[in-house]
C-alpha cells in the first residue's frame, strides 16, 4: 500500500524548480497598490500548481490563495517560493496543511526578508558594484557597464536559485514536523522579528514635520557665539587662530548660535520620543486595515488629502 502511495506521489522536479527561479524574475510585472505582488506570486507559482493538482477546483483554490497581499524585497522572495512549494507539495500529496498555514509562512517571512534585501541589495551591493563599474567608465572602457550588467544579475540569479533551494528543503523538513508545532513556531519568530525591522524602517522612511511655534525665548548676549566680532575681524584681514579657537570652542560646548531660541511642535514631540508621530501613523493605519476593514487603497488617498490640510494649516510642512 505504501509503494503505490509513493508511486502516486506528485513531485516538484528540479527543472520545475528552476522555471520557478526563472518567473521570479517577474515577480512585480502586476505589482498593485492594495495587494503589491499578489499577481506575479500567483504567476509565479502557476505551473507549480498546474502539475501538484489535477481537477480546475483544486488549482482555482490554490490560485485564490496566493492572489491575498503579499510584499517583500524582490530578490528574497525566492525562499519564500522554496517553502511554499514544498508546503504545497506535500498538500497536494495529502497532508493535513491548511491556507492559513501557508499564508501564515508567507507572512511571517516577507516582513524580516524584506528589511534584510533592502540594505544588503540597494544599500551595499548595487553601490560597490556600481562605484566599480563606473570607475572603469570614467577611464572609457566599455567595460563598465558590461561587467556591472554581468555582476549584477549572476549574484541575483545565484542568490535567488540557492535561497529558493534553501528554502524548498526547510520547508520539506518543516511539513514533517508539523505535529510538533514548528510551523507555528517559525511564523511567530518570524513576525516578532518582523516587528523589531519595522519599527527600525518607520522613523527611517517616514518623516513627519510640524514646524509651529510653540515659544520664542530672546537669548543673553553673553551666550550667543560672536559671529559678529569674527567677521569685522575678517573684513578687516585680522583673523587670528585665537579668535577662531574661541568660536569653535564656544560652539562645541553648546553655545546659542542666533539671538533666539525656537521651540516647535516638533520639537516637542522629539524630546518626548524620537519618531512619535510616524509611529502613532503607522499603529493606526494598521489599526484601520486589520479592524475596520479599510482598503490600503484608501487609506493611502486619506493620508494624501490629511497631509494637504495639515500643510494648509500650517501644522506641518
Amino acid at each position: 500500500m505504501s509503494e503505490q502511495v509513493e508511486k502516486d506521489r506528485v513531485t516538484i522536479s528540479k527543472r520545475d524548480r528552476m522555471n520557478v527561479s526563472w518567473r521570479t524574475t517577474f515577480v512585480q510585472a502586476n505589482w498593485n497598490y492594495e495587494r503589491m505582488h499578489n499577481v506575479g506570486f500567483a504567476y509565479v507559482l502557476a505551473p507549480i500548481i498546474r502539475k501538484l493538482y489535477k481537477s480546475k477546483e483544486d488549482r482555482s483554490d490554490a490560485l485564490q490563495r496566493h492572489l491575498e497581499f503579499v510584499n517583500t524585497h524582490p530578490y528574497l522572495h525566492a525562499p519564500i517560493f522554496g517553502v511554499v512549494m514544498a508546503l504545497e507539495e506535500e498538500k497536494a500529496n495529502g497532508a493535513e496543511i491548511d491556507d492559513m498555514a501557508i499564508q501564515g509562512v508567507k507572512i511571517g517571512m516577507m516582513g524580516p526578508l524584506a528589511g534584510v534585501g533592502d540594505p544588503i541589495f540597494w544599500g551595499t551591493l548595487r553601490p560597490v558594484i556600481g562605484a566599480f563599474a563606473a570607475s572603469l567608465a570614467l577611464t572609457g572602457s566599455f567595460l563598465g557597464p558590461l561587467l556591472f550588467f554581468l555582476l549584477w544579475n549572476l549574484v541575483r540569479i545565484a542568490f535567488m536559485w540557492y535561497t529558493q533551494e534553501l528554502g524548498y528543503r526547510s520547508g520539506s523538513e518543516i511539513t514533517k514536523e508539523l505535529g510538533g508545532g514548528i510551523l507555528q513556531k517559525l511564523t511567530t519568530g518570524a513576525s516578532i522579528l518582523g516587528m523589531f525591522v519595522m519599527g527600525v524602517l518607520v522613523p527611517r522612511w517616514t518623516e513627519m514635520n510640524f514646524p509651529v511655534v510653540i515659544s520664542e525665548i530672546q537669548n543673553d548676549a553673553d551666550t550667543i557665539v560672536d559671529f559678529e566680532g569674527l567677521t569685522e575681524m575678517a573684513n578687516n584681514n585680522v583673523v587670528t587662530v585665537e579668535k577662531l579657537q574661541e568660536v569653535a570652542t564656544d560652539i562645541m560646548g553648546g553655545a546659542n548660535l542666533t539671538n533666539t531660541t525656537v521651540q516647535t511642535l516638533g520639537d516637542i514631540l522629539d524630546s518626548l520620543l524620537p519618531g512619535l508621530m510616524p509611529l502613532i501613523l503607522t499603529v493606526a493605519a494598521m489599526y484601520l486595515m486589520k479592524n475596520k476593514n479599510v482598503s490600503p487603497i484608501t487609506l493611502i488617498l486619506g493620508i494624501f488629502v490629511l497631509g494637504i490640510v495639515m500643510y494648509a494649516l500650517g501644522i506641518m510642512a
